[in-house]
């Protein structure tokens, strides 16, 4: 793939697809490990302003690309150690714990191993098949996630022996499971396992009951308390919300599940007050772009709320508080490709992924970032 030219092409109906990207454009290894003296923030930021003009900076540059009475909406979620090994009869698996359902049940993923800690795909299911976790625990596979798909499958975990299950605030103890047997999902384009740590953002705050995000909420992971002070400085304000995102997959880009999310009354004053006021509201990463949707009125105004969302945003449906977007780069055929062109539009989107290629910018959750801002004139 590396020695082939990368293309950008578009289809009608299924939006902006990216293909053919270079082996040698997947960040392998996060920032701060590619030299020394390199910190978080030693990655690129691409700024596309319409969809005419891109740019691209260091990221250590994002304060002076932002003007004071901005917001920053960060996703607060912690990521979980959401990768356990486990048995289904003879077969060896790898369990990734996606979301937990109201009624104690989970979403997973069954994966096969792959060697030096990564995984392919595998279907999943039976109903009813037992799968064996580390600890006397086990897994009950009773459904699909979604009708006609098998990847994710509703799960309730449970102890072998019921005797030797000990008391816990969440059902049998999956929490504590991926504590203790549990390390971060990891993708094969990676170099090597990394430990939690390296998967949380400077924005994460654990929650009491152990819920978390699968996956890292990756666009807040270039962000350092440095970073965060002197954006303060500026006048740039930082509004939290909790969207926990179940496991994604790099084979299949199904649009994303329902996912619990909550926005506090705080983050729907400071969003309000900003777009009275003529700041703008840039999102730090889908994630946050869709919980903030969610607690949007079809007249943009945000207030407290929480649950489950299954907001997909399309260019279609259009976004009614977001006025820019800090993501990573996205793989072809992503559904995420579509919430960027609803906030910046199409041709934004297909320049801005011409100019990450050409300028050689790194793709995934270790990689360069890309700012979208809204053209102004398009709305």
């Amino acid at each position: 793939m590396g020695g082939r030219a990368a293309v950008v092409h578009e289809e009608p109906t299924t939006g902006l697809h990216i293909r053919d990207i270079p082996r040698e454009l997947l960040a392998r290894v996060p920032a701060e490990q590619r030299g020394p003296g390199l910190g978080r923030d030693a990655v690129r930021l691409l700024l596309s302003r319409g969809g005419t003009r891109v740019s691209l900076h260091a990221f250590r540059e994002l304060p002076h690309l932002l003007r004071a009475g901005d917001v920053l909406v960060v996703n607060t979620s912690a990521t979980l150690a959401a990768a356990v090994d486990a048995r289904l009869g003879g077969e060896a698996l790898v369990v990734h714990f996606s979301t937990r359902g109201d009624d104690g049940r989970w979403a997973v993923e069954l994966r096969a191993p792959a060697g030096g800690g990564t995984t392919r795909p595998r279907p999943g299911g039976p109903a009813g098949a037992v799968v064996e976790l580390p600890g006397g625990r086990r897994l009950v596979l009773e459904e699909p996630l979604a009708a006609g798909a098998d990847r994710l499958w509703w799960a309730r975990p449970s102890p072998v022996r019921p005797s030797t299950a000990r008391p816990s605030p969440v059902p049998y103890g999956v929490p504590e499971l991926l504590r203790e047997h549990g390390r971060p999902i990891r993708y094969a384009y990676t170099e090597r396992e990394q430990p939690l740590p390296v998967y949380q953002t400077v924005f994460a705050v654990p929650e009491p009951d152990g819920s978390g995000s699968a996956e890292m909420p990756s666009a807040g992971r270039p962000f350092t308390a440095e970073l965060v002070a002197r954006l303060v400085s500026r006048g740039v304000q930082f509004a939290p919300l909790t969207l926990h995102t179940g496991v994604a997959s790099q084979e299949a880009h199904e649009p994303p599940y329902p996912e619990r999310y909550s926005v506090p009354a705080t983050t729907a004053a400071l969003v309000n007050a900003a777009r009275a006021g003529g700041g703008r509201v840039i999102a730090v990463g889908t994630t946050a772009v869709r919980a903030l949707e969610s607690a949007a009125d079809p007249r943009g105004v945000v207030r407290a709320a929480g649950g489950w969302t299954d907001l997909v945003v399309t260019p279609e449906r259009g976004v009614r508080v977001v006025d820019g977007l800090l993501t990573g780069l996205h793989e072809p055929g992503a559904s995420h490709l579509l919430m960027l062109e609803a906030v910046a539009g199409r041709a934004a989107v297909r320049l801005g992924y011409a100019q990450a290629l050409a300028r050689h910018c790194l793709w995934h959750e270790f990689g360069d970032v890309h700012l979208l801002l809204r053209d102004d004139n398009r709305h």
